[in-house]
C-alpha cells in the first residue's frame, strides 16, 4: 500500500537541477523553514500566478527565515523557456 505524506512527516531527501542551480535537499536548507510547493504542468495559467505570487513575497519569507522551493514534473528547459 502507498502512503501519502502528511502534515508533520518528514520530506524525503532529493537532489535535482533547478533553474537556480543544483539542490540538495534538506540539506541545503538545513536551519531555514522551506516552503515546498508543486503544480502539475508549466505553462498552465494558474501555476504561473502561483509561482508568481511566491517570487513577488520572496524577500518576506527571507525575512521569516524560509526559503521557496518550487516543484515540478516537467524538465529544466520547459521552466527555462
Amino acid at each position: 500500500m502507498i502512503s501519502l505524506p502528511r502534515i508533520g512527516d518528514v520530506a524525503p531527501s532529493f537532489k535535482a537541477v533547478t533553474t537556480q542551480g543544483p539542490v540538495n535537499f534538506p540539506e541545503d536548507y538545513k536551519g531555514n523553514w522551506v516552503i515546498l510547493f508543486s503544480h502539475p504542468a508549466d505553462f498552465t495559467p494558474v501555476c504561473t500566478s502561483e509561482f508568481m505570487t511566491f517570487a513577488s513575497m520572496e524577500s518576506q519569507f527571507n525575512a521569516a527565515n524560509c526559503k521557496l522551493l518550487g516543484l515540478s514534473v516537467d524538465g529544466l528547459f520547459s521552466h527555462i523557456a
